[in-house]
């Protein structure tokens, strides 16, 4: 049995979001809204028609979820400082949102890459990490997405399972890199921070599309949420910090699923609540 047909696969066909009513993309940020880094992307000229430089980016879905939740998103480019400079930088803003992208560097969890890992940089990881610990230091809500998510759990200790696409017993995943995703139904525990910023759903469709997945979970770490083949979808911190960890994509559906724009809601309410 491969990913593509386990009977565990819970497709619900949420569709690409021009075939979807959308909630809408009016941003209503406004005097005082919180400011929040958002970890961007350098993509090279090659990857965009037309392109004679490299581009900075970021995907616009997470800046249009944070507007929608009242916040203002600002990309931070990779290794945008040195590592010394991160609490200083991360002072300045309200939170942090930790993005999708390429692999982890797995030389961080012990281990040498197998050959569908890809576009590791380990001065990336490095400054991401950075920028984590100091949010956290600072008491700076913290919303981890796809890349981030892993990247988490190897900061906490935790390893990756480099590439889970068509193992058996697996449900489909998704393939990231313009492979298409999957909708796939979570199991989301009570009673945690995860939940509650869902406004209480525990068993939310969401889109996913990654290759790779938590293994070992990392010290420290509490698994709020797991698929019907028990890949960890999502952890928190134990502790008082507000830091919120998922596996999928809740900016792909935003737009037109309530439950999954709370996430952006309630953490932009955390950041509001908690600045100094």
């Amino acid at each position: 049995m491969t990913a593509s047909d386990s009977s565990l696969s819970t497709e619900v066909a949420l569709g690409p979001p021009d075939t979807e009513q959308r909630i809408g993309t009016d941003l209503v940020a406004t005097v005082g809204c919180p400011v929040v880094a958002v970890a961007g992307r350098i993509i090279p000229a090659e990857r965009i028609e037309r392109s004679l430089e490299p581009q900075a980016c970021i995907p616009a879905y997470y800046l249009e979820a944070l507007g929608r939740a009242g916040a203002v998103g600002v990309m931070l480019l990779p290794r945008a400082a040195v590592e010394e400079a991160a609490t200083e930088l991360m002072a300045r803003f309200d939170g942090l949102v930790l993005t999708g992208g390429e692999d982890v560097d797995p030389a961080a969890y012990g281990e040498e890459p197998v050959p569908e890992t890809y576009g590791f940089h380990a001065g990336i990881d490095a400054w991401e990490a950075a920028l984590y610990r100091a949010a956290v230091a600072l008491d700076r809500p913290v919303l981890a997405i796809c890349r981030g998510h892993q990247l988490l759990n190897v900061i906490h200790g935790g390893t990756l399972d480099q590439h889970i696409t068509g193992e058996p017993g697996r449900v489909a995943h998704g393939i990231p890199l313009g492979g298409g995703g999957s909708d796939v139904l979570m199991a989301v525990e009570p009673d945690s921070r995860l939940a509650d910023a869902l406004g209480g759903e525990l068993a939310p469709v969401v889109r996913c599309h990654h290759h790779q997945s938590v293994a070992e979970v990392g010290e420290g770490l509490r698994v709020t949420a797991r698929a019907p083949d028990g890949t960890v979808e999502g952890f928190e911190p134990e502790g008082d910090a507000w830091v919120v960890s998922v596996q999928w994509h809740p900016e792909d559906s935003a737009m037109r699923d309530a439950v999954q724009q709370r996430l952006f809601d309630s953490f932009a309410r955390a950041c509001k609540a908690r600045r100094p």
